[in-house]
């Protein structure tokens, strides 16, 4: 993929951008590494103050920010000023409880014969990080904002479809005050991925996008023995039982698969519904599906803009019609829109076996796969039917069947009665192929340093 930035909306090229040269790429890197030997000695007080400051600016540029990343992937802007202030919040957490995070932990001095006895975070050194188009401020600014509090310093290596929105990030950190090589942009194809990874003064990697992505990405580190977090694919169940509250759980459904354009992780994709209020549901759910604005993202009455790429739209719809070919049926939409742009009509689809594509794979746009079971051993059975296993959610009254869903969905995330969210109060992350390591909380700021044990006799 050319690095440019291409509107979704009409299809239309905007901007084109050079990636770095091998000279100015390994320059980038000297300046992270030199910067480093500096940087880890600031104390939280005056990465605080940079921080705050950067979050500042970025809220008073809400609005500009927004619309570029409207114009770059397709979001709508009433999403868009979300994520901005989405980004602005998690700044300021980091700013305002990063240094309790990091603060040393008090071990049993006496039970190992010490005076003193504690374990130490520490900061390991240049960080890359390997980010996607779909929420190109808040994927990269949940790895930023506790990398740079730690005491690290970052390389971003964003996808090649949000250009302008990646420089944006480089250069906000630079006017907050923090030094010029603590957080810097890598315009670089995939195929340079490898190159910087491997060179010694990268430390360490995280990364949020696809599978195969994550398998590369893992391997290359795991053969240069540097530490990794991988936030992957993921097809979360959303699970709803006879006594859920159902208009509570219809209308979050709605919006669960259709936030983003139906673009998100995190997004639910496979609904299992019991059978006790299964035509209920699919009735009142279709219906709300049916009644969805698709167009323009500028435009604040849009519910659904454009996919962000055409290759995208194009795997969404063989996708469908690969189910649709094998027995499959469309309750709405199933095709794409005649008019400019990557759009795709917003899609609930039932009668799905486990011979289709869909059963297995993620449907990466807003399409829906409807289930009916009988029971909650059923539901648990299907919801665990997948590779993926990054969030979940479950609508019931019944504190026994929420205990029980708590337990056996396999998740990185459990929601009950709602619907998947990522909040930095809280970590985030998956099991099984949606990948390992946790984002956000206290652990995602633990997650690239090193805990040093201290024994002072």
């Amino acid at each position: 993929m050319a690095i440019a930035t291409i509107n979704p909306t009409t299809g239309e090229t905007l901007k084109t951008f050079e990636p770095l040269s091998e000279h100015e790429l390994d320059e980038r890197l000297a300046l992270a590494a030199a910067e480093f030997t500096t940087y880890r000695t600031t104390d939280f007080k005056q990465r605080t103050a940079w921080m705050q400051s950067a979050a500042d600016l970025l809220e008073s540029e809400q609005e500009q920010v927004a619309r570029m990343m409207t114009t770059e992937m397709g979001k709508t802007l009433v999403e868009a000023r979300s994520e901005v202030a989405k980004c602005v919040k998690g700044m300021r957490f980091y700013a305002d409880h990063a240094e309790a995070f990091l603060a040393d932990e008090p071990a049993d001095a006496p039970a190992v014969g010490a005076r003193r006895a504690y374990a130490r975070y520490q900061p390991l050194g240049p960080v890359l990080a390997v980010m996607p188009w779909n929420f190109p401020l808040w994927q990269a600014m949940r790895f930023a904002a506790p990398a740079l509090m730690a005491g690290n310093v970052g390389l971003l290596k964003h996808a090649s479809n949000v250009p302008q929105t990646a420089l944006y990030l480089g250069e906000l950190f630079a006017r907050a005050g923090f030094p010029p090589g603590c957080f810097q942009t890598l315009l670089i194809g995939s195929d340079q991925v490898e190159r910087v990874l491997r060179d010694p003064r990268v430390v360490a990697a995280t990364l949020t996008g696809s599978e195969p992505a994550g398998r590369s990405v893992a391997a290359i580190a795991g053969s240069e023995v540097k530490a990794t977090v991988l936030e992957l694919g993921g097809s979360d169940p959303y699970v709803v039982m006879p006594s859920a509250d159902l208009d509570g759980a219809v209308a979050t459904a709605v919006t669960a698969r259709v936030q983003n354009n139906g673009q998100s992780c995190i997004a639910a994709k496979r609904f299992i519904v019991h059978a006790d209020v299964y035509e209920d549901f699919t009735d009142r759910f279709v219906a709300r599906i049916e009644a969805l604005r698709v167009g323009d993202p500028v435009d604040e009455s849009t519910n659904v803009g454009p996919l962000a790429t055409e290759q995208g739209r194009d795997d969404l719809e063989m996708l469908v019609t690969d189910a649709v070919v094998r027995g499959a049926r469309v309750l709405c939409g199933g095709f794409t829109p005649d008019r400019p742009g990557w759009f795709y009509q917003p899609t609930v689809i039932t009668d799905i076996t486990p011979e289709m594509r869909i059963f297995k794979e993620e449907a990466f746009g807003p399409v829906a796969s409807l289930y009916r079971v009988g029971n909650i051993d059923e539901a648990l059975a299907l919801a665990n039917a997948t590779d993926f296993g990054l969030g979940s959610n479950a609508w019931t009254t019944d504190e026994g069947e929420q205990e029980r869903f708590i337990a056996d969905l396999e998740a990185g995330i459990v929601t009950v009665n709602g619907m998947v969210v990522s909040y930095p109060e809280l970590p985030f992350g998956g099991i099984k192929n949606s990948g390992y390591g946790r984002e956000l909380s206290a652990h995602g700021i633990r997650e690239f340093c090193n805990l040093k044990a201290v024994w002072i006799g």
